[in-house]
């Protein structure tokens, strides 16, 4: 199957899980902003976890469907639409040569997601990931967000992919979570570089996230934080995924999927799984809170996504081997068998 870009969106990329093991070099790790989405809607198509797919933030692409497979929209409710008539998130379906894709815009709360393709999308792999790096023009198609025109395949899909049609995600599967709960900030090793009013104020008061938010980071504006005479400046080390920067202006940046591998500015903890999964949902203007988390709470998030990814792929399994109550299928070829004198008749058909 291939996809004709029709219109590209706001900003459509193909990402995957990342280009993980290359930090040491200098080269960020990118990938999908919500990774949980990502990972579940691969598994909803029968695809590996981190099969490349696109990222759609806020105004979705618009597709032409050349050949046939199937796809999932996994993440926010942005429209998603074949043929004019809504999908929604987090339901598959069986698409035709000649469909066109479209997204009439954001549903509810959340500005991206996945879309996602059985058979995942097939771009040359650049240091073991298809991830799009915009800023060095690294990955996915030529190093930058897709426009018009471009042709992109998908691979080979699992077998029975015809028979996901309708196959959705149990709500209690969904990873989002509460938009309007405080995000969860486990403190690190710098912490001591913040006064105790800095911290209170931190954990107390409101923030903005302002329009310079990217994928890169989330630039917050709210209460100063404070920091103790060791100042805002440090050698600088690795910084992970959901670090909460705080340069010496005080103003935090959470580090998103484009951080740079290091940083000199202190780092008063990193966000756990799910809150970073509700941030990178956010949009500029939104209000965020924060509240304090131990390193338990952030092991029992990661288990509580692998238990989705797996349930996921069961109840994906239960769908397509399920009895369809359809219409007689083509024969492929009638046949007599004898066996022991005893006369059987065979029919072989397509499942």
């Amino acid at each position: 199957m291939e996809l004709i870009i029709r219109k590209a969106g706001m900003l459509t990329s193909v990402q995957d899980l990342g280009r993980w093991g290359y930090q040491s070099s200098g080269v960020p790790v990118a990938g999908a902003m919500d990774l949980p989405a990502l990972r579940i809607g691969n598994v909803m198509l029968g695809n590996p976890e981190g099969a490349a797919a696109l990222e759609v933030t806020l105004l979705g692409p618009e597709i032409e469907v050349k050949g046939t497979g199937a796809a999932v929209f996994a993440g926010a409710d942005l429209g998603f639409s074949v043929n004019g008539k809504a999908v929604g998130s987090w339901r598959s379906v069986v698409l035709k040569d000649g469909d066109v894709i479209t997204f009439k815009g954001p549903r509810g709360k959340g500005c991206r997601g996945n879309l996602c393709f059985a058979g995942g999308v097939y771009i040359p792999p650049v240091m073991n990931s298809c991830s799009t790096y915009i800023r060095a023009k690294i990955g996915g198609v030529e190093g930058r967000a897709l426009k018009i025109g471009d042709v992109i395949k998908i691979g080979e899909p699992a077998a029975l992919w015809k028979k996901l049609e309708g196959f959705c995600l149990p709500e209690d599967l969904d990873p989002a979570q509460d938009a309007n709960a405080p995000l969860a900030i486990i403190t690190g090793l710098q912490e001591d570089a913040f006064t105790e009013e800095g911290k209170k104020l931190l954990f107390e008061s409101e923030y903005t996230i302002t329009a310079e938010s990217d994928r890169m980071g989330c630039r917050l504006e709210g209460a100063k934080i404070e920091h103790t005479e060791k100042g805002a400046d440090i050698v600088s080390d690795a910084i992970p995924l959901g670090a909460v920067q705080i340069p010496g202006h005080g103003m935090p940046i959470i580090m998103l999927a484009d951080r740079q591998t290091t940083g000199g500015y202190t780092k008063i903890g990193v966000l756990t799984p799910l809150s970073m999964e509700a941030l990178v949902q956010k949009m500029p203007g939104s209000k965020v809170r924060f509240r304090r988390a131990d390193v338990s709470e952030g092991v029992a998030e990661q288990m509580r996504i692998k238990e989705a990814v797996r349930r996921a792929k069961e109840l994906r399994l239960s769908h397509v081997s399920r009895t369809h109550s359809e219409a007689p299928k083509p024969l492929f070829g009638h046949f007599i068998l004898t066996v022991e004198g005893k006369r059987y008749e065979i029919t072989c058909e397509e499942i």
